[in-house]
């Protein structure tokens, strides 16, 4: 499951796409709309994306993190449109034989995403709004460990 929507994101939906017997470690990663950045109070968000890139992105990350982590299984749904305060933005959930690889290949997937994924946050404060980059992503060249 690899997706960019305007509706809330069902995170229940997300984990079980990649669930099954194999795996002894599902774990689920939501990115929410928090209420400050750099010590500025934030009212909210707008996410623009091209899905048309997107999603063939999403593909390619799960492909390489099946291939980096055998057995792993990965979900990507990312929200576009308005956002309020608390409201999942990405929901990533990842299933793997063992929780080690499931940890590993879980921030592959969001730092993958945050670097690679054409999506955009406008943060929404009272005195106006600024556009933002994926500059949290801690890598560049996202390698796995």
């Amino acid at each position: 499951m690899f997706a960019v929507q305007a509706s809330p994101i069902d995170v229940s939906v997300v984990r079980e796409a990649v669930g099954r017997p194999g795996a002894g470690a599902v774990l689920v990663f939501e990115g929410v709309a928090r209420d400050n950045f750099d010590g500025r109070p934030v009212l909210g968000l707008d996410y623009e994306a091209y899905a048309e890139m997107a999603v063939p992105q999403m593909e390619a990350i799960a492909a390489e993190l099946a291939t980096r982590w055998p057995g792993a299984r990965v979900a990507m749904v990312h929200r576009t449109g308005s956002l309020e305060i608390g409201e999942a933005s990405v929901v990533i959930a990842v299933s793997a034989p063992h929780r080690v690889e499931a940890y590993e290949a879980s921030r592959f997937a969001i730092d993958a995403l945050k670097a690679r994924v054409p999506v955009w946050k406008k943060e929404r404060y009272a005195d106006g709004a600024a556009w933002k980059a994926n500059a949290e992503s801690p890598t560049t060249g996202v390698e796995a460990p």
